[in-house]
Protein backbone atom coordinates (compact mmCIF):
# COMPACT_ATOMS: atom_id res chain seq x y z
CA UNK A 1 0.00 0.00 0.00
CA UNK A 2 1.47 3.51 -0.88
CA UNK A 3 2.41 6.18 1.71
CA UNK A 4 0.57 8.95 -0.69
CA UNK A 5 -2.89 9.38 -1.10
CA UNK A 6 -4.65 11.75 -3.18
CA UNK A 7 -8.11 13.24 -2.81
CA UNK A 8 -10.01 15.06 -5.53
CA UNK A 9 -11.39 19.06 -5.06
CA UNK A 10 -14.86 17.86 -7.19
CA UNK A 11 -15.39 15.86 -4.22
CA UNK A 12 -14.48 17.30 -1.48
CA UNK A 13 -14.84 20.73 -2.05
CA UNK A 14 -18.92 20.45 -2.53
CA UNK A 15 -22.01 21.33 -0.66
CA UNK A 16 -23.21 17.98 -0.09
CA UNK A 17 -19.25 16.95 1.79
CA UNK A 18 -19.09 20.10 3.57
CA UNK A 19 -22.60 20.10 4.77
CA UNK A 20 -21.80 16.25 6.65
CA UNK A 21 -20.76 16.66 10.54
CA UNK A 22 -16.99 17.43 10.57
CA UNK A 23 -16.15 13.81 12.18
CA UNK A 24 -17.54 12.24 9.18
CA UNK A 25 -15.36 14.36 6.82
CA UNK A 26 -12.60 13.48 9.17
CA UNK A 27 -13.14 9.68 8.73
CA UNK A 28 -13.35 9.68 5.00
CA UNK A 29 -10.37 11.03 4.93
CA UNK A 30 -8.82 8.84 6.91
CA UNK A 31 -10.05 5.93 5.27
CA UNK A 32 -8.69 7.11 2.02
CA UNK A 33 -5.38 7.22 3.35
CA UNK A 34 -5.55 3.50 4.72
CA UNK A 35 -7.32 2.32 1.85
CA UNK A 36 -5.07 -0.37 -0.66
CA UNK A 37 -4.74 0.31 -4.14
CA UNK A 38 -8.16 -0.27 -5.17
CA UNK A 39 -9.74 2.05 -2.92
CA UNK A 40 -10.93 -0.96 0.16
CA UNK A 41 -10.58 -0.78 3.41
CA UNK A 42 -10.06 -3.57 5.85
CA UNK A 43 -10.39 -2.32 8.90
CA UNK A 44 -12.67 0.81 9.05
CA UNK A 45 -14.15 -0.31 12.55
CA UNK A 46 -10.48 0.16 13.52
CA UNK A 47 -10.10 3.67 12.01
CA UNK A 48 -13.31 4.61 13.63
CA UNK A 49 -12.32 4.19 17.07
CA UNK A 50 -8.49 5.65 16.58
CA UNK A 51 -10.13 8.82 15.07
CA UNK A 52 -12.77 9.49 18.06
CA UNK A 53 -15.41 8.78 15.30
CA UNK A 54 -18.71 6.79 15.83
CA UNK A 55 -20.84 4.36 13.99
CA UNK A 56 -23.26 7.38 12.79
CA UNK A 57 -20.35 8.82 10.67
CA UNK A 58 -20.08 5.25 8.86
CA UNK A 59 -23.72 5.39 8.35
CA UNK A 60 -23.48 9.29 6.91
CA UNK A 61 -20.74 8.39 4.61
CA UNK A 62 -22.46 5.59 3.05
CA UNK A 63 -25.79 7.21 3.13
CA UNK A 64 -24.65 10.15 1.25
CA UNK A 65 -22.56 7.69 -0.98
CA UNK A 66 -19.29 7.93 0.11
CA UNK A 67 -18.41 4.76 0.58
CA UNK A 68 -20.02 0.91 0.01
CA UNK A 69 -19.80 -1.17 2.94
CA UNK A 70 -20.05 -5.00 2.85
CA UNK A 71 -21.49 -7.37 5.21
CA UNK A 72 -17.78 -8.63 5.98
CA UNK A 73 -16.99 -5.13 7.17
CA UNK A 74 -14.82 -3.86 4.40
CA UNK A 75 -15.35 -0.71 2.62
CA UNK A 76 -14.60 0.51 -0.83
CA UNK A 77 -14.09 4.81 -1.16
CA UNK A 78 -16.80 5.01 -4.42
CA UNK A 79 -14.56 7.92 -5.69
CA UNK A 80 -11.70 5.93 -5.33
CA UNK A 81 -10.72 5.89 -9.19
CA UNK A 82 -11.77 10.31 -9.26
CA UNK A 83 -9.21 10.68 -6.25
CA UNK A 84 -6.45 8.67 -7.01
CA UNK A 85 -3.93 7.64 -10.25
CA UNK A 86 -1.78 4.55 -9.52
CA UNK A 87 0.90 3.24 -12.17
CA UNK A 88 0.95 0.30 -13.40
CA UNK A 89 4.03 -0.94 -12.44
CA UNK A 90 3.42 0.67 -9.20
CA UNK A 91 -0.24 -1.04 -8.84
CA UNK A 92 -1.14 -3.94 -6.05
CA UNK A 93 -4.69 -5.68 -6.27
CA UNK A 94 -6.32 -5.82 -3.68
CA UNK A 95 -6.88 -9.04 -1.57
CA UNK A 96 -10.32 -8.70 -1.27
CA UNK A 97 -11.19 -10.26 -4.48
CA UNK A 98 -15.15 -11.77 -3.57
CA UNK A 99 -16.03 -8.00 -2.39
CA UNK A 100 -14.49 -6.37 -4.98
CA UNK A 101 -16.67 -9.08 -7.75
CA UNK A 102 -20.11 -7.50 -5.79
CA UNK A 103 -19.10 -4.20 -7.61
CA UNK A 104 -18.64 -2.68 -11.49
CA UNK A 105 -16.78 0.06 -11.98
CA UNK A 106 -18.86 3.19 -13.72
CA UNK A 107 -16.51 5.80 -15.20
CA UNK A 108 -14.19 6.65 -11.87
CA UNK A 109 -16.94 5.17 -9.55
CA UNK A 110 -17.71 2.15 -7.94
CA UNK A 111 -21.46 0.71 -7.77
CA UNK A 112 -22.87 -2.31 -6.80
CA UNK A 113 -23.27 -4.87 -10.11
CA UNK A 114 -26.73 -4.76 -10.34
CA UNK A 115 -26.36 -7.47 -13.59
CA UNK A 116 -29.08 -10.11 -12.96
CA UNK A 117 -30.92 -8.85 -10.10
CA UNK A 118 -34.14 -11.53 -9.96
CA UNK A 119 -37.93 -10.50 -9.52
CA UNK A 120 -39.27 -10.86 -5.63
CA UNK A 121 -40.49 -14.25 -6.70
CA UNK A 122 -37.27 -15.48 -7.89
CA UNK A 123 -34.18 -15.93 -4.85
CA UNK A 124 -32.18 -13.02 -4.14
CA UNK A 125 -28.25 -12.86 -3.39
CA UNK A 126 -28.07 -11.47 -0.12
CA UNK A 127 -26.03 -9.06 -1.66
CA UNK A 128 -28.13 -7.29 -3.87
CA UNK A 129 -30.41 -6.04 -1.18
CA UNK A 130 -28.65 -2.87 -0.19
CA UNK A 131 -28.69 -2.18 -3.68
CA UNK A 132 -30.65 1.00 -4.63
CA UNK A 133 -32.39 1.83 -8.56
CA UNK A 134 -33.92 4.22 -9.75
CA UNK A 135 -37.90 4.81 -9.35
CA UNK A 136 -38.26 4.37 -13.83
CA UNK A 137 -35.22 1.41 -13.69
CA UNK A 138 -36.67 -1.83 -14.45
CA UNK A 139 -35.03 -5.39 -14.37
CA UNK A 140 -35.84 -7.86 -16.72
CA UNK A 141 -35.24 -11.23 -15.54
CA UNK A 142 -33.15 -13.65 -17.59
CA UNK A 143 -35.72 -16.47 -17.28
CA UNK A 144 -39.17 -15.08 -17.87
CA UNK A 145 -38.82 -11.62 -18.99
CA UNK A 146 -40.69 -10.38 -16.37
CA UNK A 147 -40.29 -6.95 -15.89
CA UNK A 148 -40.37 -5.59 -12.55
CA UNK A 149 -40.44 -2.17 -11.07
CA UNK A 150 -38.86 -0.66 -8.07
CA UNK A 151 -41.33 1.26 -5.83
CA UNK A 152 -41.29 4.77 -5.32
CA UNK A 153 -38.82 6.06 -2.03
CA UNK A 154 -41.35 7.11 0.72
CA UNK A 155 -40.75 11.18 1.49
CA UNK A 156 -39.50 11.73 4.91
CA UNK A 157 -41.31 11.49 7.95
CA UNK A 158 -41.13 14.95 8.81
CA UNK A 159 -40.59 16.55 12.90
CA UNK A 160 -42.97 19.42 12.42
CA UNK A 161 -39.43 21.61 13.99
CA UNK A 162 -39.80 24.27 12.08
CA UNK A 163 -36.36 26.38 10.78
CA UNK A 164 -37.22 29.95 9.45
CA UNK A 165 -35.05 30.46 6.55
CA UNK A 166 -33.99 33.80 4.32
CA UNK A 167 -36.38 33.46 2.07
CA UNK A 168 -39.61 33.24 4.82
CA UNK A 169 -40.19 29.92 3.95
CA UNK A 170 -39.65 26.78 6.40
CA UNK A 171 -37.20 24.12 7.18
CA UNK A 172 -39.40 21.29 8.80
CA UNK A 173 -36.67 18.79 9.92
CA UNK A 174 -36.91 15.27 8.89
CA UNK A 175 -37.30 12.91 11.91
CA UNK A 176 -34.25 10.34 10.22
CA UNK A 177 -31.75 13.67 10.31
CA UNK A 178 -32.71 14.07 13.70
CA UNK A 179 -32.22 10.14 14.49
CA UNK A 180 -28.46 10.38 12.38
CA UNK A 181 -27.53 13.45 14.49
CA UNK A 182 -28.39 11.69 17.86
CA UNK A 183 -26.14 9.15 17.16
CA UNK A 184 -23.59 11.20 15.89
CA UNK A 185 -23.61 13.56 18.68
CA UNK A 186 -25.05 11.53 21.47
CA UNK A 187 -24.20 13.81 24.60
CA UNK A 188 -26.65 16.56 22.49
CA UNK A 189 -30.52 16.49 23.36
CA UNK A 190 -31.20 17.36 19.59
CA UNK A 191 -34.72 18.05 19.72
CA UNK A 192 -33.72 20.49 22.65
CA UNK A 193 -30.94 22.11 20.71
CA UNK A 194 -33.30 22.61 17.32
CA UNK A 195 -35.47 24.51 19.34
CA UNK A 196 -32.49 27.14 20.75
CA UNK A 197 -31.78 27.05 17.38
CA UNK A 198 -35.20 28.15 16.26
CA UNK A 199 -35.24 31.06 18.78
CA UNK A 200 -31.61 32.15 17.89
CA UNK A 201 -32.86 32.32 14.07
CA UNK A 202 -36.21 34.48 15.11
CA UNK A 203 -34.28 36.60 17.03
CA UNK A 204 -31.64 36.97 13.87
CA UNK A 205 -33.37 37.71 10.69
CA UNK A 206 -30.40 39.26 8.95
CA UNK A 207 -28.20 35.79 9.74
CA UNK A 208 -31.10 33.32 8.61
CA UNK A 209 -30.06 30.47 6.50
CA UNK A 210 -30.50 29.28 3.17
CA UNK A 211 -32.29 25.81 2.43
CA UNK A 212 -28.97 25.01 0.85
CA UNK A 213 -26.99 26.00 4.03
CA UNK A 214 -29.59 24.91 7.09
CA UNK A 215 -27.69 21.39 7.41
CA UNK A 216 -24.40 23.09 7.41
CA UNK A 217 -25.57 25.47 10.11
CA UNK A 218 -27.08 22.78 12.29
CA UNK A 219 -24.31 20.31 12.42
CA UNK A 220 -21.88 23.13 13.47
CA UNK A 221 -24.20 24.26 16.40
CA UNK A 222 -24.46 20.51 17.71
CA UNK A 223 -20.97 19.35 17.16
CA UNK A 224 -19.95 22.27 19.30
CA UNK A 225 -22.57 21.64 21.87
CA UNK A 226 -20.93 17.46 21.68
CA UNK A 227 -17.29 19.52 22.53
CA UNK A 228 -18.91 21.35 25.06
CA UNK A 229 -20.46 18.35 26.93
CA UNK A 230 -23.56 17.80 25.97
CA UNK A 231 -26.80 19.79 26.50
CA UNK A 232 -27.55 20.36 29.81
CA UNK A 233 -31.11 18.17 30.02
CA UNK A 234 -29.89 15.50 27.94
CA UNK A 235 -28.70 12.26 29.56
CA UNK A 236 -26.86 9.92 27.48
CA UNK A 237 -26.40 6.38 27.40
CA UNK A 238 -23.87 5.78 30.12
CA UNK A 239 -27.06 8.02 31.82
CA UNK A 240 -25.38 11.39 32.67
CA UNK A 241 -26.01 14.65 31.46
CA UNK A 242 -24.61 17.03 29.77
CA UNK A 243 -23.35 20.48 31.04
CA UNK A 244 -24.00 23.12 27.88
CA UNK A 245 -25.89 26.24 28.92
CA UNK A 246 -26.28 29.28 26.71
CA UNK A 247 -26.81 31.70 30.08
CA UNK A 248 -23.94 34.24 29.56
CA UNK A 249 -23.00 36.70 26.70
CA UNK A 250 -19.58 34.69 26.33
CA UNK A 251 -22.23 31.53 25.34
CA UNK A 252 -23.80 33.33 22.83
CA UNK A 253 -20.79 35.17 21.55
CA UNK A 254 -19.63 31.68 21.19
CA UNK A 255 -22.68 30.34 19.38
CA UNK A 256 -22.18 33.41 17.10
CA UNK A 257 -18.67 32.16 16.22
CA UNK A 258 -20.44 28.68 15.37
CA UNK A 259 -22.77 30.73 12.70
CA UNK A 260 -19.49 32.36 11.10
CA UNK A 261 -17.58 28.72 10.91
CA UNK A 262 -21.01 27.22 9.31
CA UNK A 263 -20.50 29.86 6.60
CA UNK A 264 -22.22 33.07 5.85
CA UNK A 265 -22.19 32.38 2.11
CA UNK A 266 -24.77 30.12 2.71
CA UNK A 267 -27.01 32.51 4.45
Amino acid sequence: MANRRMFSLDIVDTDKFLDMPVSAQCLYFHLGMRADDDGFVSSPKQIMRATSCTRGDIKILAENGYIIPFESGIVVIRHWKQNNYIRADRYKETIHTEEKRQIVQNGEIYEWDTAGIPCDNQPVDKRYTQVRIGKDSIVKDSINNTICTEPEEKKPELSGILLLLNDKSFYDVPLDKIAMWQETFPAVDVKFELGKMKAWIVSNPKKRKTRRGITRFINGWLADAQDRGGSRTWKGGDGTGGNNTYDTDAEWQNIERIVAAAGENTE
